[in-house]
């Protein structure tokens, strides 16, 4: 495929597009989502991985919130990756990962993931190009095997601009609301865009083998969240999934 270059793609919704319409749709999708996974929860033959990624304030924490507040939280589970600890570290990159992946039936989300691995570890220099090619290798191992066990894979990038990442930077700073986002490094990440541009535009470009990325508006949250909520719909409804009815009576 192409190099994607994110400067070229828009982080705003089309302009013809109605707020309110799109809004009234991303409902509908939401309980969409409700019924496939409880669709799926049932027939226990899929699991579903949700993986979101973006810069800071690009909005994953909303998108969990505000997406899937349908869902059954029997059948979700949110996952946070975090900087590794001393234990994971002595493991190789994906062991933490692979501890987390869905069941038959669950839905899992990934605030972050596996992919920071081949961020934010390759744009501070924590790692060597020949590392990060492995990796990329092994990132696509890993996601084709989850692929070939019945697990559908997702993953959104959430592409927000520079002035409104910063506006949102600047709201936890004022808005007690906010306040307890704030992070001082996140300020100093915000330095190394251009790095880590390269470095996402990389991962789409070497990390498609086993399941395509969908580079996601963010600037406006309405529009991300349709975006969202209409692929998770779309992906859940290839599956064809059924009800598995009565169970055969034990002898």
């Amino acid at each position: 495929m192409a190099k994607i270059k994110l400067l070229a793609i828009d982080t705003r919704a089309p302009k013809k597009m109605s707020k309110e319409n799109i809004k009234k749709e991303t409902q509908k999708l939401k309980f969409k989502i409700e019924e496939l996974q409880n669709l799926m929860y049932a027939e226990g033959k899929h699991a579903l991985l949700i993986i979101l990624q973006g810069m800071d304030a690009s909005g994953k924490d909303g998108t969990i919130k505000n997406v899937f507040d349908a869902v059954n939280p029997m059948g979700c589970r949110v996952v946070s990756f975090k900087k590794p600890t001393e234990l994971e570290m002595k493991h190789d990159f994906l062991w933490r990962v692979h501890q987390q992946v869905p069941e038959k039936g669950i839905v899992h989300i990934f605030n972050r993931s596996h992919y920071e691995d081949v961020l934010i570890q390759r744009v501070h220099n924590w790692i060597d190009e020949k590392t990060v090619k492995q990796r990329f290798n092994h990132i696509n191992d890993f996601e084709q095997l989850l692929v070939e066990s019945n697990t559908v894979v997702v993953k959104f990038y959430l592409h927000i601009s520079q002035d409104v990442q910063l506006k949102r930077l600047e709201e936890r700073m004022t808005d007690i609301t906010k306040m307890w986002k704030h992070n001082d490094n996140d300020l100093k990440e915000r330095e190394l865009w251009p790095a880590y541009m390269k470095a996402y535009e990389d991962v789409f470009l070497n990390c498609e083998t086993a399941a395509p990325w969908t580079i996601v508006p963010a600037d406006q949250n309405w529009y991300k969240e349709y975006v969202i909520a209409k692929r998770v719909v779309e992906e859940l409804e290839k599956l064809d999934m059924k009800f598995p009815g009565l169970k055969p009576a034990e002898k």
